[in-house]
């Protein structure tokens, strides 16, 4: 695409009152050009998806029977084991599995259930790609997306809430940052639509008295909680090297919350209870414990979850000689220097990585290579949205190499439905 291109389709994408960034470092941040999908991949990446999600809710439930986990293999601290307490069965309410196309067939890196992202590329994507030109025979994936959230949100209201509940919702996330002002705009959108006052804050706006919790002096029952629960708990580097400014856990406003929800006057999506299956020891603890799952479990973690083990089970001599067969991940970490993919870094960030890594928060995963859709190599990193615990929507994420800030976000349509 020209620039010529490039900037008209921005002027589009900007017009829509939810993406307002369509360039990243001087690049476009977005392709014009969708990703076509047939029914049948989107058959495959959808029940994929949803078995997936079911073997991380067979291992909280695991988790509920025998708590002493939390300590012994997740490593969790005391807030972070609070706020599963707070939760617990309950983890699930919107995500977005990574899915990627291999010659073996499916390969998952995760499921964002804490903070997804990605939602309001795809459904602004998606519409622009199905106006302009007609484009017959293809459907955007995303069109329910919408539809299904709100229908959650409400649904879990009426189970959770008194009927004197307040009816405002509480927006919550870390206001000193934008990347994801656009998740804040649609998210927004979506329920004043519906007649319902939407109040914006961060964790540090939260407080509660006798009439629930409050957002900036607002009682709110619905609180959408888009703030990451490490962020949430103690804040400790990953790195043995290394220190974050910023250690100490949000114990007043998660007082404000748990009290909110113990006196049924609020409800949070997600649950805080993602704080366990949003931990990548998840994928270690289905290898390592695989015995622990039923059959169906078993037979979907060999199928879709790469080999993955604890990093401290792990011998360092073995990781040092198969440099490019692993990826090293943090366990909470999503893309960057907490992402290390053995083949793409030198031996000497790799021997650093494994020396500074600190004991209890890293997992080493097999790599696997994901078919490429072009002849520099491009792969798709396919986002499935999970609504509770159904699929109801595709992101594409268009990269040669691992997935990170730079991907280009790219529309999805599908084909032969």
């Amino acid at each position: 695409m020209t620039t010529d291109g490039y900037d008209a389709f921005a002027r589009r994408i900007v017009a829509s009152g939810i993406l307002s960034d369509p360039w990243i470092d001087g690049a476009p941040r977005f392709g014009e050009e969708p990703i076509i999908v047939s029914a049948r991949l989107e058959r495959e990446l959808y029940r994929a998806s949803e078995e997936v999600a079911a073997v991380y809710n067979e291992m909280c439930l695991i988790v509920v029977d025998e708590p002493r986990l939390l300590d012994d293999f997740f490593m969790m601290t005391p807030v972070q084991k609070a706020m599963w307490t707070a939760s617990q069965p309950h983890w699930h309410g919107i995500a977005r599995a990574d899915v990627f196309v291999t010659e073996e067939g499916l390969a998952f890196t995760e499921i964002n259930c804490d903070t997804p992202t990605g939602e309001a590329e795809a459904v602004v994507l998606g519409a622009l790609a199905s106006e302009t030109p007609p484009r017959a025979g293809l459907v955007d994936p995303n069109r329910e997306l919408e539809e299904r959230f709100v229908a959650l949100v409400e649904t879990l209201c009426v189970r959770d809430l008194e009927p004197d509940a307040p009816r405002s919702i509480g927006l919550v996330y870390p206001t000193e940052f934008t990347e994801d002002l656009s998740l804040v705009r649609l998210y927004k959108k979506w329920f004043e639509s519906r007649g319902r006052d939407v109040v914006l804050g961060s964790p540090y706006n939260l407080a509660s008295d006798e009439r629930g919790t409050l957002l900036f002096d607002t009682p709110v029952g619905a609180i959408l909680r888009h703030y990451k629960t490490d962020w949430w708990g103690e804040r400790q580097s990953v790195w043995d090297d290394d220190a974050v400014a910023d250690s100490e856990p949000l114990t007043g406003a998660l007082h404000a919350v748990f009290s909110g929800m113990a006196a049924g006057r609020s409800t949070v999506v997600n649950p805080f209870g993602a704080v366990l299956p949003q931990n990548k020891r998840a994928m270690a603890f289905f290898w390592e414990q695989i015995h622990r799952f039923s059959p169906r479990s078993q037979e979907i973690i060999q199928r879709h979850i790469p080999v993955t083990a604890r990093l401290e089970t792990m011998h360092e001599e073995q990781l040092a000689v198969q440099r490019e067969d692993w990826v090293l991940k943090s366990d909470y970490g999503a893309e960057g220097d907490e992402v290390i993919v053995g083949r793409h870094v030198t031996d000497e960030i790799w021997k650093a990585s494994l020396a500074h890594a600190r004991p209890g928060r890293w997992v080493a995963q097999r790599f696997f290579q994901a078919k490429a859709i072009d002849d520099a190599g491009s792969i798709v990193n396919h986002g499935v949205f999970l609504v509770a615990g159904q699929a109801c929507g595709l992101y594409a994420r268009v990269q040669v190499g691992p997935t990170d800030d730079h991907a280009l976000s790219a529309p999805v349509l599908v084909e032969g439905r």
